[in-house]
């Protein structure tokens, strides 16, 4: 059951022809001792409830509680409850899961799912990543590689933005490519955080794109959030700003 469940959130879901689960925002940073709030939304499923699990990066899930539109009060699993977690609902399909005095222990990904009746599937969330910290976080530092001389020979061009997170942010980042100010959907490949020696965190995502949209100069952009404005960076390139070996 266990090793099933370990495999569903790594998965994350999507299969076809099955709701999908949404779950906003993707990271969210809050200080000691405030309320973090994170929703999920269940797509086209509106008669069954909503689970949440949380998870430590390495660690096993935790089955933290359930709700259902219905019910007056959430089931919790064993070693949450009330008033620490609780949950709400806007509607039969929208749930919000809320913890209240945060503590950096509750720094963690916390994810939604929910049975799809009609599939016979269970369906995951992609996750939120809570940041449970004592004071502001350093804003991450990127550096955008452009394509090697010798891939461009190809008909592929393969950008990389190596993110250094500080060591309060637990790894926790959501990270995103754009072009022309809109996001990128397909050909990116992200790694889960790297451990420094320095404490420190290291994620590096990769964006592939053809050779002829590189030569026709469109800019990329890297962006990288820890949860707030002040901890967002953004990293541009272009092939004029990084010109190439002839």
């Amino acid at each position: 059951m266990l090793l099933t469940l370990c495999a569903l959130i790594t998965a994350l879901t999507c299969v076809s022809g099955v709701t999908v689960v949404t779950q906003k925002p993707a990271v969210v940073t809050v200080r000691t001792g405030e309320t973090a709030t994170m929703d999920c939304n269940l797509g086209t499923v509106t008669d069954w409830n909503a689970c949440w699990y949380k998870q430590i990066p390495g660690g096993v899930p935790q089955y933290v509680l359930k709700n259902h539109h219905s019910w007056s009060s959430p089931e919790y699993g064993s070693g949450f409850s009330s008033p620490k977690f609780t949950s709400t609902h806007q509607s039969q399909s929208d749930y919000r899961l809320i913890i209240n005095t945060v503590e950096e222990g509750d720094s963690a990904i916390y994810y939604c799912h929910t049975w799809d009746n009609s599939a016979k599937d269970v369906v995951f969330g992609q996750g939120t990543k809570l940041i449970v910290t004592s004071s502001s976080l350093p804003p991450p530092v990127l550096t955008v590689f452009p394509p090697s001389t010798a891939e461009l020979q190809s008909n592929k061009a393969t950008l990389v933005c190596l993110s250094i997170l500080s060591r309060e942010s637990k790894g926790f980042a959501d990270v995103t490519w754009l072009t022309g100010g809109s996001p990128v959907s397909s050909g990116i490949s992200t790694s889960t955080a790297v451990h420094r020696p320095d404490q420190t965190f290291q994620i590096s995502s990769s964006l592939t794109i053809h050779t002829s949209d590189w030569n026709m100069d469109q800019l990329y952009t890297c962006k990288v959030s820890l949860g707030s404005q002040t901890s967002t960076q953004v990293k541009d390139i272009n092939k004029s700003s990084c010109p190439t070996d002839s």
